[in-house]
């Protein structure tokens, strides 16, 4: 059964691609957009309050199946996910990204001086096409500068995607939020692998499945094993899961995370975790996972 989040289908229009999987009304090529805002949300309904579902970033593309009064319903290029944006925050053609931000976030100027007045704030994973550079700052494609310290090239990986997580300590938490100015926990492990050079699902669950596989970890526990959560060793890189949530291990006992209960992102003891979820929520660790790949 596909994924109703990562599947541009409606019972009125559907891509092109998908004739023949799905049923509907008619069936669209799409064109491909880029991200133009510095963010820009991807909601469940085409209205400004409409539910933010995630978030795509500057230089991202996206690509619109359906478009009407101003929204564009479709999918995003970075993790496949649905759903509307606005289309203002959208140009075309898509220009190949050749560098991406990687500081928490960084100014973009109309003018490589740092006394212009910014066009806005771009956070970290931002894309950029590069067309130069004038002393100090990345001349982008669309036009303005980006500091070139708050940069690199997209092939440009780091090794340990928890110290990107613990970045984020401190910043605010924001459900469907991607952007260093507020994310939730799902964007935090998003954001930390894509440093790493891995691209990882949006959400918890499917980051739970994605790390299971064989190609890209190892299970160190599942719910229901013989040996309780409690009794085993953790290592920093490993995963924990509950059903909605996830966190990263900075150490043998500490999990840095995006949680609404500080509504920030925290570094926290995981069994005071585990014992919080279980006693509000009900919830018990689904999984622990041990990455593998870009990992210390």
């Amino acid at each position: 059964m596909a994924e109703a989040r990562l599947t541009p289908a409606r019972p009125d229009v559907a891509a092109e691609h998908l004739r023949g999987q799905v049923e509907a009304g008619r069936y669209d090529p799409g064109m491909a957009y880029q991200i133009t805002a510095s963010v820009l949300p991807i909601r469940r309904t085409p209205a400004p309050d409409g539910p933010q579902e995630t978030q795509s970033l500057f230089g991202e593309s996206f690509t619109v199946y359906d478009e009407k009064d101003g929204w564009g319903w479709g999918q995003a290029a970075f993790d496949d996910y649905v759903g509307y944006v606005d289309m203002a925050g959208l140009s075309a053609p898509v220009l190949e990204p050749t560098h991406r931000v990687t500081a928490l976030r960084s100014y973009r100027y109309p003018e490589p001086n740092l006394k212009s007045a910014p066009f806005g704030l771009l956070s970290m994973n931002a894309k950029l096409s590069v067309v130069g550079e004038e002393g100090d700052y990345l001349k982008e494609a669309r036009g303005g500068y980006v500091w070139k310290g708050h940069t690199a090239p997209l092939a440009e990986i780091v090794q340990d995607p928890v110290a990107v997580a613990e970045q984020f300590v401190g910043g605010p938490y924001f459900w469907g939020g991607r952007e260093s100015l507020g994310l939730d926990c799902s964007a935090l492990i998003q954001n930390a692998y894509e440093r790493a050079g891995v691209v990882v699902p949006r959400d918890a669950d499917l980051q739970e499945k994605f790390f299971s596989d064989a190609a890209n970890g190892k299970p160190v526990y599942q719910e229901g094993a013989s040996t309780p959560w409690q009794d085993l060793t953790y290592v920093r890189g490993d995963l924990f899961f509950w059903p909605g949530h996830v966190g990263v291990m900075v150490d043998a006992t500490r999990m840095v995370h995006a949680t609404a209960t500080h509504m920030a992102v925290a570094v926290d003891d995981v069994r005071t975790i585990a014992k919080r979820w279980e006693e509000t929520q009900g919830l018990n660790v689904s999984s622990v996972v041990r990455p593998l790949g870009a990992m210390r």
